[in-house]
């Protein structure tokens, strides 16, 4: 990751004061890093030594923060990790448009695997995510919205980026095809795990710990999978509550929407389901070789059901 680091601190030099001051300040605030240490423990699991992997992890979290920078202005979100999001800071236009740099400088980068495979694989995640955005602001303030359309939107939205570093691992390998699907349904079902488990945290995380406005989900109108369980299996006037707050993005009744996600054990259901994907990756790492890398991998899919941030 030390490397990766200089790659990306590399790769945001521009003649562009403005565009150089807002991709710092959003790399630097922090963040997992899920994406790019996926794409480096599946390329060591799968016995690569070259050094393109961290080219291409620095590619995947540069599509990952540009994908950050317009979802907050989308969401007129105020908060991301602790602190004021880009847009709050520099304002929406100036957000957007170093997004849109942060892009087309991963497109540059790609180039560099002189891979039309690798191309291939980014450029259709690309494509997938902002499909999943479009699918996602199309569904705001929809309370019908059932478990399955909302699987089909975290799994474009989130889970296609972490899917995408798995497999891309896997074609710098040279793994053969049923391996590389593997790869990449190990990374899906992880990505989707950790979105399922974001979504619980919007209702029972801590702002100081999230680094996030709890109930964000709520002012946004996202039928998240909390809401969508409690209204499955709350009363019906437990179900009007929560439609109603969600079809005005009433967040005054947030104190009450709260506890009906937890009388309902809608949290307990969602981090089931969050199980049962986190269970999905570990299954998929049985076709990988065993050793350091694919047993740390192995440990993050166990241990992310226990985040709480």
């Amino acid at each position: 990751m030390t490397e990766v680091d200089r790659v990306i601190d590399a790769r945001l030099s521009t003649g562009v004061p403005l565009v150089s001051e807002v991709s710092r300040y959003i790399i630097a605030a922090g963040g997992k890093r899920l994406r790019p240490v996926l794409l480096l423990l599946m390329s060591r699991a799968l016995g690569y030594e070259g050094t393109q992997h961290f080219n291409l992890a620095a590619v995947v979290e540069f599509i990952h923060t540009a994908t950050l920078l317009h979802d907050d202005v989308v969401d007129e979100s105020t908060l991301r990790r602790g602190r004021p999001t880009a847009n709050e800071s520099f304002g929406n236009a100036a957000s957007v448009l170093v997004g849109d740099f942060l892009y087309s400088r991963a497109f540059q980068m790609m180039l560099d695997a002189q891979d039309m495979r690798v191309m291939d694989v980014l450029a259709e995640a690309t494509n997938v995510i902002a499909e999943g955005e479009v699918l996602q602001l199309m569904n705001m303030g929809d309370a019908s919205l059932d478990e399955q359309a909302y699987l089909q939107v975290i799994r474009s939205k989130t889970a296609k980026l972490f899917e995408a570093s798995t497999r891309l691992a896997a074609i710098l390998s040279g793994a053969p095809r049923d391996l590389e699907e593997a790869c990449a349904t190990y990374g899906q079902a992880l990505g989707t795990a950790f979105q399922v488990v974001d979504d619980v945290l919007d209702y029972a995380g801590d702002a100081a710990e999230t680094g996030k406005n709890v109930g964000d989900d709520l002012r946004e109108g996202k039928a998240t999978l909390p809401l969508i369980l409690a209204m499955k299996h709350g009363s019906a006037t437990q179900a009007a509550i929560v439609r109603t707050a969600l079809e005005t993005g009433d967040v005054s009744q947030l104190p009450q929407v709260v506890q009906i996600v937890r009388e309902t054990g809608a949290l307990e259901a969602t981090r089931a389901a969050a199980a049962r994907e986190a269970e999905r990756a570990i299954s998929a790492l049985d076709a990988l070789p065993a050793n350091i890398y694919s047993k740390g991998m192995l440990q993050l899919a166990a241990q992310l059901l226990e985040r709480r941030t």
